[in-house]
């Protein structure tokens, strides 16, 4: 891959649909996985902020009522840098992470999985697309995508009107 490719040279675009259609796939996998009665989890912790549709889904989805967030941040627009908590989920329902399900739409460098693992070691890491450096820190994914890809999220992106190819009449 050349230096100089742009991010939106090798991407990925995610629509809304894609995003729900994964995200209940993840769900469906995750089902009956918990160490709770019946395999099920004591509450789904969203990463802010490209963890929360997906975690929305995978609640509905599993019927876990309890849903929280923490915030990491890790890029500064489309750098990535030092992850750092911004905010945490309530400390007595978290415990070491025990049944807690901490869900995020991607893992890339692994780094933000990493801290929040190291914060709750027996929570289960679950995202919907996975790259391989991010691998090692999930335990459960969907969608496995080159390292130099970008992802395109729905969430990030707006509908626009483009010229036709072929002139404009």
């Amino acid at each position: 891959m050349s230096a100089t490719r742009l991010p939106h040279e090798k991407g990925f675009h995610i629509s809304w649909d894609q995003i729900h259609r994964d995200a209940r796939a993840l769900a469906w996998r995750l089902d009956k996985r918990g160490p709770g009665e019946n395999g099920s989890w004591s509450a789904v912790v969203a990463i802010t902020r490209g963890g929360m549709a997906p975690a929305m889904i995978i609640a509905r989805e599993l019927d876990i009522r309890t849903v929280d967030t923490i915030s990491v941040r890790s890029y500064h627009h489309q750098d990535q840098g030092q992850a750092e908590v911004l905010k945490q989920p309530d400390p007595e329902m978290m415990g070491d992470g025990e049944g807690i399900l901490v869900v995020d739409d991607l893992v890339d460098s692994g780094k933000t999985l990493e801290l929040v693992r190291k914060m709750y070691p027996k929570a289960h890491f679950a995202t919907v697309y996975a790259k391989p450096k991010g691998e090692p820190q999930v335990d459960t994914f969907i969608t496995g995508v080159s390292q130099d890809t970008w992802i395109f999220f729905p969430w990030d992106m707006a509908l626009q009107y483009v010229e036709p190819y072929r002139g404009t009449d």
